[in-house]
């Protein structure tokens, strides 16, 4: 995927703790927060009839990590598609930033709705 300038986003696959497949550290540091809290989820969760995905489903509540939010007008065309989509159905949405892991981890504080 290319961002709006020019820089190249290299992907690192990597495993969390209950074998799920991610698409980077940070989401790897989500899945482990969901499963360390046993937290039942599910990962790459199709939005219904469309081809996007969301990065978890728990209960039914969708949750994405929005990793380069405000880095490319193509990203920011998808996420706002599936704001509108989950708006549209009913879906409860659930967003995650990199402001949300970094520096300072706030995962405990956003997710404590899920607990």
């Amino acid at each position: 995927n290319r961002s709006h300038s020019q820089r190249m986003y290299r992907r690192t696959m990597t495993r969390a703790k209950d074998g799920h497949r991610c698409d980077s550290v940070s989401e790897a540091i989500v899945d482990n927060w969901l499963t360390d809290h046993h937290i039942a989820h599910e990962k790459d969760v199709r939005y219904p009839a469309t081809h996007h995905k969301a990065d978890w489903r728990v209960g039914k509540i969708f949750i994405e990590y929005f990793g380069l939010a405000n880095d490319s007008p193509r990203y920011m065309r998808t996420l706002n598609e599936k704001r509108e989509i989950c708006k549209k159905l009913g879906i409860p949405l659930f967003e995650i930033y990199p402001e949300d892991l970094y520096p300072t981890p706030l995962l405990a504080e956003r997710l404590r709705v899920m607990l």
